[in-house]
């Protein structure tokens, strides 16, 4: 997400920042780019004018044009007025209330409503250990009802039965009751789409609103309309109490107008994201984090918040213990590049670590996909049991061999040993450095160096991936995982 955003202001502020010294002139030509690039990016002209003349004032001050890092200090007053401009604090669900707490949704049809509904359940459920219902009140979209039971039984959810011929407002009723009755922490009011803001049906949902009394009041609407999802928001604020809003689609979203308009024009917070189909695939919005993403300085918090999410505890235990022995094979690598492709794959994490635009770039370039990541585990899942054990046995008759078996090439069976042969040499030095603690104790001083333990992923030259080689692991997160290590 905010793919282009982000690379129209990482190459203006590089500029910038490769200056001794800035002028008046200077911070005025780039904060014009950051104005055409903000409307380029969908974000609404009363929004960009705001965003723009509140930031100008700040950095064409003395006390920046005189500051020893003048490209970095406008860098930080952008970054300060994007958070602001988001909403400043994620904002989570208040559910604070007498239970059952009735999360009503409501948005366009086609907008992800219903699978939001069971994302949003789902997410109640697992982290925060609530007893969720869920009720259908859509009884124009045919076969609506029956869409959210089956969501419900794929994230394990209870869904209120359905009564054929019962209406919205009646159905809230019953489900209110049985949410009562039965101990339910939370209940979930899925209400009818709209191919519009009918007046009708935004009737029926208020008269819904006035029986639910809902502690939250969901508007869902799609990333990917841009400007036309802020003008159904504004339209729905009118309408109903509005508590916030779910963005969908916004892993195909590479403007983020939407978004970044969202809350100065409605005045609600954007509570969540939807970043895929998956139905996990939705994240709570982070307006710090976000900015952070779209100026190139990452998001370390969420990376590490969705390895914790992703990495199997027992997975991660064993490869500890062969770790400490200084132990690594194929079967190993395997594990990590299929955790990487569980944590959203190569692009997802590089967007994320602080310094890896450009080398996001170059690997793209150089082919290190995401597809990559296929056929290294089909090379992988071609060899035996044995030679997984033992890399050291792969001659050039079964390299052939595993060549054609996964439908590779020999030097990309080639590139794959040597990938492992690196990991495998830097799993010693860990290990004479004094294991895991002595590993993370380095990366939290220095920075490290991660060149060998990321070996030949589709990198030029020594086979390092590009721009991790001097980089290293990030010291924000390498002090986080040794934290949560303890």
């Amino acid at each position: 997400m905010f793919e282009k955003l982000s690379d129209r202001l990482s190459g203006t502020f590089d500029r910038l920042k490769g200056r001794g010294a800035l002028s008046e002139a200077d911070v005025r030509a780039a904060l014009r780019e950051v104005r055409i690039a903000l409307l380029e990016a969908d974000v609404a002209l009363p929004v960009v004018r705001e965003f723009v003349e509140s930031i100008t004032e700040e950095a064409i001050g003395q006390s920046v044009l005189r500051s020893v890092t003048p490209g970095q200090q406008v860098v930080k007053i952008v970054n300060d007025g994007l958070v602001r401009m988001l909403g400043s604090e994620a904002s989570d669900l208040e559910l604070a209330v007498s239970p059952p707490a009735v999360i009503m949704m409501v948005g366009l049809q086609g907008s992800g409503k219903t699978t939001t509904t069971a994302k949003i359940a789902k997410r109640l459920k697992e982290k925060d250990r609530k007893k969720v219902l869920m009720a259908s009140l859509d009884v124009n979209r045919p076969a609506a009802q029956e869409q959210l039971a089956t969501l419900g039984t794929q994230v394990d959810v209870a869904t209120l039965p359905i009564v054929a011929g019962q209406q919205p407002v009646d159905i809230a009723k019953r489900a209110l009751q049985s949410a009562k009755l039965q101990g339910y922490d939370v209940l979930m009011l899925d209400t009818a789409g709209r191919l519009h803001v009918d007046q009708q049906l935004m009737d029926e949902m208020r008269a819904v609103s006035d029986t639910a009394q809902p502690a939250e009041t969901l508007l869902v609407v799609d990333a990917l309309t841009g400007q036309d999802a802020v003008n159904v928001a504004q339209s729905f604020t009118s309408q109903v109490p509005l508590t916030g809003v779910v963005l969908t689609r916004m892993d195909g979203d590479a403007r983020g107008g939407a978004a970044l308009s969202m809350r100065a024009v409605t005045g609600r917070p954007i509570k969540f994201v939807g970043t895929g189909e998956k139905a996990d695939a939705l994240e709570q919005f982070h307006p710090e984090r976000v900015a952070g993403r779209i100026l190139g300085m990452g998001d370390v918090v969420g990376l590490v918040e969705r390895a914790a999410a992703s990495v199997e505890a027992d997975e991660a235990e064993a490869l500890a213990k062969k770790m400490a022995k200084g132990e690594f094979d194929l079967d190993d690598l395997r594990a990590q590049l299929r955790q990487m492709t569980k944590m959203g794959g190569i692009g997802a994490l590089a967007g994320m670590i602080p310094g890896m635009k450009k080398a996001k770039q170059a690997m793209a370039a150089s082919g290190a996909d995401d597809k990559m990541l296929v056929h290294l585990d089909a090379i992988i899942g071609s060899m035996t049991r044995e030679e997984r054990k033992k890399p050291g046995l792969m001659n050039a008759k079964r390299k052939r061999r595993v060549a054609i078996g996964s439908g590779t090439t020999v030097q990309e069976v080639n590139k794959l040993l040597k990938m492992h042969q690196e990991m495998a040499r830097a799993m010693k030095k860990i290990r004479k450095m004094g294991g895991l603690k002595g590993l993370a104790a380095m990366f939290g001083k220095s920075g490290g160096d991660m060149g060998d333990m990321m070996g030949a992923l589709g990198g030029p030259g020594a086979g390092g991936m590009p721009g991790l080689g001097s980089g290293g692991l990030p010291p924000e997160l390498a002090n986080m995982m040794n934290k949560k290590r303890k």
